[in-house]
Order: C-alpha cells, then sequence, then structure tokens
C-alpha cells in the first residue's frame, strides 16, 4: 500500500512540505520495485532515497537554524542516525539475494514507509509552531 501525503503531515513550509511529497514518490517507487522484484529499479530508488535525503535534511536544519527552532542541533543528530539507519536497511536489501518474498518485501517497505513517517510525526512536526509565525514560502537563501 503506497504512503499518501496527507495536510496533517505539514510543518507550515513549503520548501519542506514539498521535500516531504517527494520523499514520499521516492519511498513508493522503492515499494513498487521491491513488490515487482526489478532490482535495477529498487537500487536506482534507493540511491534516489538516499540522495535525496541528505540533500532534504541539510535543507531542513538550515531552516530550523533560521526559525528560532532550539532544538535544532537535536534535528541534526536524529537526521544523522536516520541516514544510518537507511544505509542500514539498503544493505539488507542488498543480502537479499536475486530473489525475495513479498515477506520480504513488505517487511522493507513497512521499515521505510515508518523510517519517514515516524520521522516527520515525531521530529518534523516539532518545527510546526516555530515555522507558522514566517510566510509558508520562507527560505533562509
Amino acid at each position: 500500500m503506497s504512503l499518501v501525503w496527507r495536510e496533517q503531515l505539514s510543518v507550515a513550509n513549503d520548501i519542506i512540505d514539498t521535500d516531504h511529497k517527494r520523499l514520499i514518490d521516492i519511498l513508493n517507487q522503492v515499494e513498487r520495485s521491491l513488490n515487482s522484484k526489478n532490482r535495477k529499479d529498487l537500487y536506482l530508488s534507493l540511491y534516489s532515497l538516499s540522495e535525496y535525503s541528505v540533500k532534504h535534511f541539510a535543507m531542513e536544519e538550515k531552516i530550523a537554524r533560521a526559525a528560532g527552532y532550539p532544538e535544532a542541533s537535536r534535528l541534526s543528530e536524529s537526521h544523522e542516525l536516520l541516514v544510518k539507519q537507511l544505509d542500514q536497511v539498503k544493505l539488507e536489501i542488498e543480502k537479499m539475494g536475486a530473489e525475495w518474498s513479498a515477506v520480504a518485501a513488505e517487511q522493507f517497505s513497512g521499515l521505510l514507509r515508518n523510517w519517514l513517517i515516524d520521522h516527520v510525526i515525531k521530529e518534523d512536526l516539532l518545527l510546526k509552531p516555530f515555522l507558522k509565525k514566517l510566510p509558508a514560502s520562507f527560505s533562509p537563501a
């Protein structure tokens, strides 16, 4: 079952929300690749997820600092942990070999879904009160 963006996930910043929507799209690509057992697409999607996550985390931290979020350093630590967790999931997927079961595909899809959604709900939504004080288009650039 694919992830769907919901307004409840909004942090009241267009840049971060757009990034989160893109991350959901990439996770859905990973899930489709897992379910279709298309290893080439899976590797491309996982690479895209890693690259985009790093870019997103850097921008999110920059916005958090500029918005005066007092937990910006903790957010940065959380992002470092998320990158490590994603790297671990990628290693586990690589160990699956040429074929994997539907159960394994669902397990990895669930891990990746939780990886993103848990972070957005438990970490990013804490930014919302600070970001609501600024225009939705706020950018620290």
